[in-house]
C-alpha cells in the first residue's frame, strides 16, 4: 500500500539554512517575539505567534555542511542582528590585520602600493561559512525556530499561480526510482510566505524564475566558481587575519578571475581560486587553474611545509544589481545568492545574504499579521531593498563583471573609473549589458582553428598539487550510489555526437570533482547521429557519487541540458572549516 505524503503546515517556511535564511529566521523570531510582548501589555489585539511556526530546511546532513565561502565577513549585518556579535558568541577566525593586492606574472608578483577602496578590509573579519553557518542555526534554534536538515526541497507548490509551499525529497528511493525497504515520501510544507534561500542556481527559484519570468527586462546573471583548499602550516607560522588578492597568472587576459588567500586560527591558510564561468575556451579546466595558481612562486612559497586537509567549491553569482530577479510574488520571496545579493567588486555576500533575509523577515511578519501573502503585500519587500543600504552597495559596483567581457585591461579601467562615478561603466554608461556566461564558449573550431589540442589529464604531484578526485575525497562528499542520480542530462545523444564535435564535451573540463568522464562506447552499441553530427564514439558517464553541489554543470552547459536537483536528503560534501 503507497505511504500517503505527511503535510506539516507552518507560517514561513525558509529553503535553504545558509547566513541569509537564517539571519532571516532569527529576524523573524524577533519580531514573533516583540509582537507577543505587545498583546500581552495590550498594545496590540490578536493572537500571539509561535516560533514553531518558523521552518528552515536544508538539503545536508547537518546544518553548516554545505557552507563553503571565503570569507571575510563584512560584520554590518551581524551588529545590526545582535548587536555585540563577538560577545555573543559567533564563530569568527581574526580580524583583518592587513591587505594585499598582487599582480601575478609568471615567476613573480607585484604588489599593489595600497589595496583598492573595495578591497579595503579594516574592521572585517576572516570567517569560516560552515562555522557561522552552525552558530546561526543553534541562535535561531534557541529562539523556537525549527530547523531540519537532511530535507532538500524538491517541488514548488502551487494553488493557481500562488506559492504555497514546497515538497520535500523523497528518501529510500533505489537508482532506478523503486522503492526500498526504508522508503518515505517527503512531506508537504504548507506556508503562508516562502522563502527561497537555496545558494546560487537554487532548484526552486529556477522553477519560479521559468513560470513567473523573474527575469524579464534584467541582465542574464552571471556566475563564477570559486575553488578552495584549507592547508594546515607548522605551529606558530601563520599570523591569522591576512588578506591576499592576486590577479593575473595563470588566466589569460580575455578569462574573468583571480586568486584569494586568507590566513585563518590556528596555522591555517584558506587559498582559492575564483573564474568566471563566462570564459571563451571550451577547453578550460577551473580545477586545473587552481592548481597552476598554487605553483606559482609566490604562492607556492606560502604553502610550503603545509598539508592540504580540506577542498570545496561552489558557484558565485556576479552579475550584480542589474542581474537580480524580481525577488517576490504570489506567496514567496528570494533571498541571498538565490536573489543575486552578492558585491562582485568586493566578492562578499554574506552581510548582503544577511540583510535581505532580514527585510524578507519584515514582511512576512507583515504579511502573517495581515494574512496577506499576496505579491502586492509582498512587493514591500522589494521597496525594503530599495531604500536599505543593500541598494548603495550593490549599485556602486553595477558595472563591475559585465566590462569584464570586453577583457581584463578593460575591466580594470572600468572599475577604475567607477570609482570617480558611482559605478557608471567606463564613467560614462548608466547600464552594461549582459548575456548568459555560457552563451560567451566558443566552438573548437572557431577557439583553436583547426590545431584543436587532445584530451590530456594534468599530472599532479600530491604535494602541492592534487587530482580531482584526490580534493573530492578531502571535501568529505558522500552520496548513496543506490539512489536516483540527482544529475539530470535531458539528451546524452547530444554529448555522443554534437556537443563532442563543437565543444568537445567541455562538461569534463568545468566540473571540479570529475563527474562527468566521456567513455568508450560499449562494443555493439547502437551509433548515434545528431542533427548532422556524426558518433565520436564516446558516452556519458556520470559519477554523481563525486558531486560537491557547485552547479557549476547546471550554469555552463552550452546546450543548457544539464539540470542540477538535489540529490536524498543528506548527499553531499562535509565542509568542515570552509
Amino acid at each position: 500500500m503507497a505511504r500517503e505524503r505527511d503535510v506539516l503546515e507552518v507560517d514561513v517556511l525558509f529553503v535553504g539554512a545558509g547566513p541569509a535564511s537564517l539571519g532571516g529566521a532569527i529576524r523573524l523570531a524577533q519580531l514573533y517575539g516583540a509582537h507577543n510582548d505587545a498583546v500581552r501589555t495590550g498594545q496590540k489585539t490578536g493572537p500571539e505567534l509561535s516560533t514553531e511556526n518558523i521552518l528552515v530546511i536544508d538539503k545536508a546532513r547537518n546544518v553548516g555542511d554545505h557552507g563553503i565561502s571565503g570569507a571575510v565577513l563584512d560584520p554590518t549585518s551581524m551588529r545590526e542582528l545582535f548587536g555585540d556579535f563577538i560577545a555573543a558568541g559567533c564563530p569568527v577566525e581574526s580580524p583583518v590585520t592587513s591587505d594585499s593586492l598582487w599582480f601575478l606574472s609568471k615567476t613573480s608578483h607585484l604588489k599593489a602600493p595600497i589595496a583598492p577602496p573595495p578591497m579595503n578590509n579594516r574592521g572585517k573579519y576572516v570567517a569560516s561559512l560552515n562555522k557561522l553557518v552552525k552558530w546561526l542555526a543553534a541562535q535561531a534554534e534557541s529562539l523556537g525556530v525549527q530547523v531540519f536538515p537532511e530535507s532538500p526541497g524538491q517541488q514548488v507548490l502551487y494553488d493557481g499561480e500562488r506559492v504555497i509551499g514546497v515538497r520535500m525529497g523523497d528518501k529510500g528511493l533505489d537508482k532506478n526510482g523503486v522503492p526500498k525497504a526504508n522508503y518515505e515520501p517527503g512531506p508537504d510544507i504548507l506556508a503562508k510566505v516562502t522563502v527561497l534561500g537555496e545558494g546560487p542556481r537554487g532548484t526552486l527559484a529556477k522553477q519560479l524564475e521559468k513560470r513567473f519570468e523573474l527575469s524579464a527586462g534584467k541582465n542574464a546573471q552571471v556566475y563564477s566558481i570559486g575553488i578552495k583548499e584549507l592547508w594546515q602550516m607548522p605551529k606558530g607560522t601563520v599570523p591569522a587575519g591576512q588578506v591576499i588578492h592576486t590577479l593575473g597568472f595563470p588566466l589569460d587576459r580575455d578569462t574573468f578571475g583571480g586568486g584569494f588567500i586568507y590566513s585563518m586560527a590556528d596555522d591555517i591558510w584558506d587559498v582559492g581560486f575564483v573564474v568566471g564561468l563566462d570564459y571563451k575556451n571550451p577547453m578550460l579546466e577551473p580545477h586545473a587553474e587552481f592548481q597552476r595558481f598554487k605553483m606559482h612562486p609566490s604562492v607556492a612559497a606560502l604553502l610550503a611545509g603545509g598539508q592540504m586537509i580540506r577542498y570545496g567549491a561552489k558557484a558565485i553569482p556576479e552579475g550584480g544589481w542589474f542581474s537580480m530577479p524580481r525577488p517576490f510574488g504570489e506567496g514567496f520571496l528570494l533571498i541571498g545568492d538565490s536573489a543575486g545579493m552578492l558585491n562582485p567588486l568586493k566578492l562578499k555576500g554574506i552581510h548582503l545574504g544577511m540583510k535581505s533575509g532580514m527585510l524578507a523577515a519584515e514582511t512576512c511578519y507583515d504579511a502573517v499579521a495581515a494574512s496577506d501573502s499576496s505579491a502586492l503585500r509582498l512587493s514591500a519587500y522589494q521597496e525594503r531593498i530599495d531604500r536599505s543600504w543593500i541598494r548603495r552597495d550593490l549599485y556602486s559596483a553595477r558595472n563591475f563583471h559585465q566590462a569584464f567581457d570586453r577583457g581584463r585591461i578593460a575591466g580594470i579601467v572600468n572599475t577604475a573609473l567607477g570609482f570617480i562615478t558611482g559605478g557608471r561603466a567606463f564613467g560614462v554608461v548608466d547600464k552594461l549589458s549582459g548575456k548568459p556566461g555560457q552563451e560567451r564558449m566558443e566552438r573548437l573550431v572557431d577557439y583553436f582553428g583547426r590545431d584543436v589540442p587532445g584530451f590530456e589529464r594534468p599530472r599532479y604531484d600530491n604535494k602541492l598539487t592534487f587530482s580531482k578526485l584526490d580534493d573530492v575525497f578531502r571535501s568529505g562528499t558522500k552520496h548513496d550510489e543506490n539512489a536516483p542520480n540527482h544529475l539530470h542530462v535531458l539528451d546524452t545523444d547530444i554529448c555522443a555526437s554534437r556537443c563532442a564535435h563543437e565543444f568537445g564535451n567541455p562538461c569534463q573540463y568545468f566540473c571540479p570533482a570529475n563527474v562527468y568522464e566521456m567513455v568508450p562506447a560499449a562494443i555493439g552499441s547502437h551509433s548515434i547521429e545528431k542533427e548532422g553530427f556524426s558518433d565520436s564514439g564516446k558516452r556519458l558517464q556520470i559519477n554523481f557519487a563525486n558531486c560537491v553541489h557547485c552547479k557549476t554543470c547546471d550554469i555552463m552547459d552550452p546546450y543548457q541540458i544539464i539540470d542540477w536537483v538535489p540529490p536524498e536528503g543528506g548527499g553531499g560534501p562535509v565542509y568542515t572549516g570552509l
